[in-house]
């Protein structure tokens, strides 16, 4: 059975691996696990995502200590660190970039191209699938607003969750300021809203079908992992 890693950012994102993406993959033969990235340190009384250093050793560390191995991650976009604290690779250029669906795709190659440096000319390249979800993770909620209304006891919002949707091409495109991004509207328009609570049921309502169809980054995520090969990572020389 091929084994997937996925090092997310925080809770909600593991819970949502945990319950839709793990069975989802399970079924097609990967095993799925997942951790938090920077776990055992400070970054959980602050919040947010680690620095790129830090998560860039944690990336490295896993891949090296097992080579049967494959890694993704799920970090959010919206708050990789760009300035001063760790910055992530090219997370400052992609916010220039006119197309804004390119702009995770950009961060993805810089990552991707970093830790294959970090690993060095032996490196199995497949073993790594780095994602960034665009904007964030409560994008992918607005998938099917009739669905996430519903799931966190709120149907009559459905129209409201639907007029934010339909301002954009896609949920990925939802924007994302300080009061603009996804998770800062849902907090708006649902009292007391629970991000790994009510980010659990809505998901599990919405699907994760209809959040490939209505969220092509994500999709193509979802994509290349349920084409990971069976077993173990090899090589072409191996062969």
């Amino acid at each position: 059975m091929t084994r997937l890693l996925v090092l997310v950012e925080g809770q909600t994102e593991e819970t949502f691996v945990n319950a839709l993406l793990s069975p989802h993959l399970s079924a097609l033969g990967i095993w799925v696990s997942v951790r938090r990235l920077g776990r055992a340190t400070a970054r959980l009384r602050r919040g947010g995502i680690v620095g790129w250093p830090q998560a860039c050793g944690e990336i490295v560390n896993h891949l090296k200590r097992d080579p049967g191995l494959y890694v993704t991650t799920m970090v959010d976009y919206y708050g990789l660190p760009h300035g001063r604290r760790g910055p992530w690779p090219c997370r400052a250029d992609a916010a220039s970039l006119q197309v804004v669906s390119e702009r995770p795709i950009l961060v993805e190659g810089a990552v991707h191209e970093e830790v294959a440096a970090v690993m060095g000319s032996g490196f199995l390249t497949s073993r790594f699938v780095p994602f960034v979800v665009f904007h964030e993770f409560e994008a992918l909620l607005f998938s099917d607003c009739d669905s996430l209304a519903g799931a966190v006891g709120q149907p009559a919002l459905a129209s409201g969750l639907q007029a934010i949707r339909d301002q954009f091409s896609g949920p990925e495109e939802i924007n994302d300021s300080n009061v603009t991004a996804p998770s800062k509207r849902l907090d708006r328009l649902i009292p007391g809203y629970s991000k790994p609570r009510m980010g659990l049921l809505a998901s599990r309502a919405i699907g994760l079908e209809a959040m490939r169809s209505q969220c092509p980054h994500f999709g193509s995520w979802l994509d290349s992992l349920e084409r990971l090969p069976s077993g173990a990572p090899t090589r072409p020389d191996d062969l």
